[in-house]
């Protein structure tokens, strides 16, 4: 029972990055039908930024208390991801809009690996130690342990999608979201400014990235410049569990895809007495992506992104 409990902690707070990833695709998915395969870079480089200020600011200010330094850095870090996904947006996708589907997939897949190969330049391809800046005592729930780090994940998480709901289904914004992933054009006839709700959309899921990244950097403790990478799949594949298009569904899909991942590694080590398990937790991801492809090709939730006329 405690190893079922642990994994169901492990489970939500890998599946709450996972979610926050995954919103990001689906956003853009349900606004312009691109899948854009550089996201995980985005969030790649936001904890690598993040990385690089705390390193500088514990530097210069020995006595700052931790989580002053994490949440100026988680701050910056969303400031410049959001930045370079607006230029990524303005320069890469934007001309290729009315293109075949094909060239802006391509041109997110260069543009994925552009995104590494510069963050390997600039920081170095080696692993870097991510600075612990909270308490790293666990509490102890029933037999399972949790850190003050994941709990800070859990409500991060959850204050991120709140806000994000209520800016999507609320206000002025969200509105003209829903109306231009209708139909851009006619939105357009309403007045909307359909490539004003694009480039804030790709900020949206820039900052959304950037505080998984930070997050996921803090609770492994280390950053590379291929990291974002497998959880950018990952999340692309909550997405699609999900119900790509469907902002309920991606949080669905984060969740369910990372309580899926931890119990069933979680379980394969306890049956193979440790040797297998972690090695193997990749391909419960894959394994479900196959799975929902073949059998609801929509997801669980289903898209209510309408064909555009």
């Amino acid at each position: 029972m405690e190893t079922l409990l642990q994994q169901i902690i492990n489970g939500l707070i890998l599946g709450s990055m996972y979610a926050l990833i995954a919103l990001g695709y689906t956003m853009v998915y349900g606004i312009i039908n691109l899948i854009n395969f550089a996201h995980g870079d985005v969030l790649m480089i936001g904890a690598l930024t993040s990385w690089a200020i705390i390193v500088n600011m514990k530097e210069a200010m020995p006595g700052a208390p931790g989580w002053v330094i994490l949440g100026v850095a988680l701050v910056i870090s969303c400031i410049v991801a959001a930045a370079l996904n607006f230029v990524i947006e303005k320069v890469a996708y934007r001309p290729l809009r009315n293109s075949p589907r094909l060239a802006p997939l391509i041109t997110a897949i260069g543009m994925s690996i552009l995104l590494q190969t510069l963050a390997m330049i600039i920081f170095k391809p080696n692993y870097k130690p991510y600075p612990t800046l909270l308490p790293a005592v666990p509490f102890n729930i029933g037999g399972a342990v949790i850190t003050v780090t994941q709990i800070m994940i859990l409500g991060l998480t959850a204050v991120s999608l709140a806000t994000l709901m209520y800016l999507v289904n609320y206000t002025k914004l969200g509105r003209a979201m829903r109306a231009t992933a209708e139909n851009p054009r006619v939105a357009s006839l309403m007045g909307v400014k359909p490539d004003v709700v694009i480039s804030a959309t790709f900020v949206i899921g820039a900052v959304l990235a950037t505080i998984a990244g930070v997050m996921y950097a803090s609770n492994y403790g280390t950053v590379q410049h291929t990291m974002g990478f497998l959880p950018g799949l990952k999340a692309f594949t909550a997405a699609v569990f999900g119900g790509i298009g469907n902002l309920a569904g991606a949080v669905v899909g984060g969740i369910l895809l990372g309580l899926i991942e931890s119990i069933g590694s979680g379980y394969i080590g306890v049956l193979t007495g440790g040797v297998l398990g972690s090695h193997y937790s990749d391909i419960f991801a894959f394994i479900v992506l196959i799975i929902m492809l073949t059998l609801r090709p929509s997801g669980l939730l289903g898209e209510r992104v309408a064909d555009r006329a």
